[in-house]
């Protein structure tokens, strides 16, 4: 557990993933749980649903439709503010379909690019692009990979998730756009410098209608990891060569990461080490009034950033589901602890993909980030939990 909350320890610097992958090791070794069990815990279908929808990212990469999209909105906006507005919304929109650590990493290489080529400061593009990927990702059962585990655990479908979460992420968004209005509009310059640059190529049209179909998919009730995987499928019939270049863009760490990690809380839970405490936790955050959602709220923020929110959602998340929180709780969860991402560089890996894809040029600093991050987060949270609730009703 200090190797998976830690990231990265100094006596032992193999980072998350190794980290799960050892404890899930020495879990079975020890006799927490036996072979068969270990393997057993791992949970297929989210683990199906990652790779699915990893895959699409990848042939929406290689086709080419989010540099285009994102390139045609950032190149018709007619001043340095609305393209600042325009990648915020265009950020979240594509974190909302494909997973917000596929959009940061394809898309912070452009934002670079286009504000070098326009004379335009990089933080708050980059700040915009990463905070608004983990707002937007919220919105959605395939946003981000804590999302993924909510719709596994909770049987919730991913329409009524998108209509509690989905105006929530909306509101939270037009804070987000105040905030950054207030932070750095009037840093920004009034026009761009001369010389734009050139506006990707149009994308493959039958990539674009898959990703469109898996989206309707979604909304009518299908079966998210199958579905993912079909839309992959289908891409590699249509392209008819090998699909090796697309599987080396699957982000194959994240699975080893999610697969040790289904097995080490497996043992966590098996042993009964942290079932008081977290029941306690559970019946003190009732959602049947506006104190005990402040202080979920609270729990799942301080919990997803002292544990990283993966780890916390599958730990707190079977607590949950036996509490009976139903929906209102499962939504809660979901938004709350992608919320929590935006406090911090490192509450996100969405964050760090930006900053490091970004280093060459700007050093994002930690402090940099967090004054916007934290601001954010609050005012995020202020107004996105009482929507959910007054929806839920």
């Amino acid at each position: 557990m200090a190797l998976i909350a830690g990231r990265q320890l100094h006596w032992l610097p193999i980072g998350r993933p190794a980290g799960a992958l050892l404890g899930a090791v020495l879990t079975v070794v020890f006799g927490v749980l036996g072979p068969e069990p270990a393997l057993q815990a791992a949970d297929p279908r989210t683990l199906a649903l990652l790779l699915g929808m990893m895959l699409l990212g990848g042939y929406l990469d290689h086709d080419g439709v989010m540099p285009w999209l994102e390139g045609r909105l950032l190149s018709r906006a007619p001043t340095p503010w609305a393209a600042l507005v325009g990648l915020t919304l265009s950020s979240a929109l594509l974190s909302a379909l494909v997973m917000n650590d596929t959009v940061c990493v394809l898309l912070t290489p452009l934002v670079v690019r286009f504000c070098l080529a326009r004379g335009l400061p990089l933080p708050p593009y980059l700040l915009a692009l990463a905070t608004a990927a983990n707002l937007g990702s919220a919105a959605t059962l395939v946003g981000n990979p804590q999302n993924v585990l909510v719709g596994a655990m909770s049987g919730v479908s991913y329409a009524r998730y998108l209509s509690l979460a989905g105006p929530a992420v909306l509101v939270a968004l037009l804070a987000h756009l105040g905030l950054l209005a207030l932070l750095y509009r009037r840093r920004l310059p009034a026009r761009f410098a001369a010389g734009a640059p050139s506006t990707p190529a149009r994308p493959r049209p039958l990539t674009l209608a898959v990703l469109l179909g898996v989206c309707v998919a979604f909304l009518l009730g299908a079966d998210l990891a199958w579905t993912g995987l079909c839309a992959a499928a289908l891409l590699v019939i249509s392209h008819r060569e090998d699909p090796a270049h697309i599987f080396a863009k699957v982000d194959w760490t994240l699975l080893v990461f999610f697969a040790a990690l289904f097995v080490v809380m497996a043992g966590v839970e098996h042993q009964g080490m942290l079932a008081g405490p977290l029941q306690a936790l559970a019946a003190h955050a009732s959602l049947t009034d506006l104190p005990g959602a402040a202080t979920f709220t609270l729990l799942v923020v301080a919990g997803s950033n002292l544990l990283s929110n993966v780890p916390f959602v599958l730990l707190f998340g079977r607590e949950l589901g036996e509490a009976g929180a139903g929906d209102l709780g499962w939504v809660l969860l979901g938004f709350t602890s992608t919320v929590a991402g935006n406090l911090t560089l490192v509450g996100s890996m969405a964050n760090l993909i930006v900053a490091e894809a970004a280093r060459p040029h700007h050093d994002l600093g930690f402090w940099e980030y967090t004054r916007l991050g934290l601001a954010s987060t609050l005012a995020s949270l202020a107004v996105g939990v009482p929507v959910i609730a007054w929806l839920h009703g």
